[in-house]
């Protein structure tokens, strides 16, 4: 047993995480909602951009976790705190490698299950458990903490694969994935070990929250309720912060007594293999089969009809994409909006622009993946413009041009 005269990496502490309990479930999935809704929140209405954003969170969350890692014992704002930014941080590190890297969706969710699985081998090679209920010295907090770290990066990965490439759409995703959750919780009762069990149902939380948040987000033609990130992360983070309260007062997840030692579940390792074959088998089968109805669209270009300029009828522009006069319409509207002085029915109708061109990526980024990167990032400037805290309509206009020309 580790002893308070040990080095200083294996000193022993109090038990660093909460007991799990349904306050720890309920405060993930908020936290998870939140990293998705003020990831866009940052990204889109304070215009600061991925790297922006990125660095930022970056170092909150550094000077969080030495806060964290500072305690002898588990403080519920501290740590919940921490999770929210690592949620953010997670989140943000697929979006840079999809966005600004160009790393396909399949390649991001195949690192991060890699690097994840790498983590909890390193971790139960040096400590013989995986137990959260024996997070009592530094090097395992050290471990924890990154995979939680990956937990967000890999159940970002394969939600947005899930919702975007396989354009199954964010409520579908939420619905899948509440379905495994609840397998999950049935087969936990029914003797799955309670490590595993905990540690899939960890990654599943974070496409449902951000499903969950997606949701109350999206406009209504979308399909969702339209509160906007704004509303939606404010409604959130609230209810992150009473929730929280009520832990720091009432302390009903804080842990009577860390135990010592590796957990004497047994089961686990051949548990772990069954599992593991089970969900790369079903993955691979409906990837496969998702994409294989996807592309029953030919490749090839297609005609797209604009008004020439000169009034001698109209001018064939071709794109790798097919026929995109649905958004370049809706992207005139919404420059004819400004020139008309109607900022907020501007922003009102560029909406329509971010939840058509989501809708479609499944269907669109196969035939030219290029062009669909280079529209899908004009499309993001369009919204960060017309969508900041304090508009600049030359920016907004300019913009709108720039997309225009990549339309046809």
């Amino acid at each position: 047993m580790t002893t308070q005269r040990v080095l200083a990496p294996n000193r022993q502490l109090l038990n660093k995480v909460p007991e799990i309990t349904v306050y720890f479930w309920i405060v993930k999935v908020l936290c998870t909602t939140v990293g998705e809704s003020a990831a866009d929140f940052l990204n889109v209405n304070l215009n600061l951009g991925l790297t922006g954003v990125s660095l930022i969170t970056g170092v909150l969350l550094v000077v969080a976790l030495a806060v964290q890692f500072a305690t002898k014992r588990y403080v519920p704002g501290v740590y919940w705190l921490t999770v929210a930014l690592v949620s953010v941080f997670g989140t943000l590190v697929t979006d840079n490698l999809t966005d600004a890297a160009g790393v396909p969706l399949e390649a991001s969710t195949v690192l991060f299950g890699v690097l994840l699985a790498v983590t909890f081998l390193a971790w139960y090679g040096t400590e013989k458990t995986l137990s959260i209920h024996s997070i009592v010295t530094w090097r395992r907090e050290a471990f924890y903490w990154l995979a939680i770290l990956f937990t967000f990066a890999l159940g970002t990965a394969t939600g947005d694969l899930m919702a975007e490439v396989l354009g199954l759409g964010y409520l579908a995703t939420g619905a899948i994935v509440a379905s495994l959750i609840a397998l999950l919780a049935i087969a936990w009762r029914l003797g799955l070990h309670p490590v595993l069990a905990f540690w899939c149902i960890y990654v599943l939380t974070r496409p449902l929250g951000a499903s969950l948040g997606d949701y109350l987000a999206q406009p209504s033609a979308a399909g969702g309720l339209g509160l906007g990130t704004t509303v939606t992360s404010l409604i959130f983070t609230a209810g992150i912060l009473v929730t929280v309260l009520y832990l720091s007062v009432a302390k009903p997840d804080v842990t009577p007594a860390a135990p010592s030692g590796a957990s004497r579940e047994r089961g686990g390792l051949w548990q772990t293999v069954v599992v593991l074959a089970v969900v790369l088998i079903a993955a691979a089968t409906g990837y496969s089969a998702r994409k294989s109805s996807l592309q029953d669209t030919p490749a090839a270009p297609v005609p797209v009809a604009a008004p020439n300029a000169n009034g001698g009828g109209p001018v064939t522009h071709v794109t790798p994409l097919g026929d995109l006069s649905a958004f370049r319409k809706i992207t005139q509207d919404t420059l004819d909006l400004l020139n008309a002085g109607d900022q907020p029915g501007a922003t009102s109708r560029v909406d329509d622009l971010e939840s058509q061109w989501d809708q479609a990526e499944a269907r669109l980024k196969p035939k030219d993946r290029a062009t669909w990167t280079e529209v899908d990032g004009k499309i993001d400037k369009v919204l960060r413009e017309l969508r900041a805290t304090s508009p600049r309509p030359a920016d907004e206009k300019a913009a709108l041009t720039a997309l225009l020309g990549s339309l046809g």
